[in-house]
């Protein structure tokens, strides 16, 4: 799970640095940080809590992983940031491919923290439960949220080009694809609750 939520992570900084127009979700938090003044990643933060909120009361059932997803990506992404793991691109061909190659990472990572079970994150947890209930495939669902996002965004202040229609057209492409090839059914994975991880633990201490 951890190791997904850092490939998570990577995959949106180097969507971040590509600059050639920030991804939908990291063009609204840019907004909300130009508009609140905090960091990208505190907003992230921010807007996973509130997306915590809005999927537990729709029904959709969050664990240990659903928390760590909402604090991890975004201390992973203002410490890659950070210490400059992943350089500024000036041009756009470079751009482009990095920004493909984060879009293939953010499916990567999700994959594998939503595979762990240990609880969706914020914004699979909602990209699930509207597959759930639209029965409309998961790659269609992710794209109308990310370009939800986007707007909501690019009001704000985010930066918005060439880079974030292809990560609107692309991202979803790129999680059918990825799952397809890692035979992975989002729908199919059973999470564990805090109850469920609490109730483990407790039969562990029993001699």
């Amino acid at each position: 799970m951890i190791i997904g939520l850092f490939i998570f992570a990577f995959g949106i900084v180097m969507a971040i640095q590509a600059n050639i127009g920030y991804a939908p979700w990291e063009v609204f938090h840019v907004g909300l940080s130009l508009t609140f003044g905090i960091s990208i990643g505190f907003a992230s933060i921010l807007v996973g809590f509130l997306l915590l909120i809005i999927t537990t009361i729709s029904g959709e059932k969050n664990g240990i992983g659903t928390v760590l997803n909402i604090i991890l990506i975004g201390v992973f992404i203002d410490l890659l940031l950070f210490i400059g793991i992943i350089k500024l691109q000036t041009s756009l061909i470079p751009g482009i491919i990095m920004l493909i190659a984060g879009l293939f990472l953010i499916s990567i990572g999700s994959c594998f923290y939503i595979r762990s079970g240990f609880g969706a994150g914020p914004r699979d947890s909602l990209m699930v439960l509207l597959t759930r209930k639209t029965k409309i495939p998961v790659g269609i669902c992710r794209g109308a949220l990310e370009l939800t996002a986007t707007v909501i965004g690019w009001f704000l202040g985010g930066m918005v080009g060439i880079g974030t229609v292809i990560s609107v057209v692309a991202i979803g492409f790129c999680i059918q694809i990825t799952f397809k090839v890692l035979r992975f059914d989002v729908t199919s994975v059973k999470h564990e609750t805090f109850r469920d991880t609490f109730l483990f633990l407790k039969n562990r201490k029993k001699p």
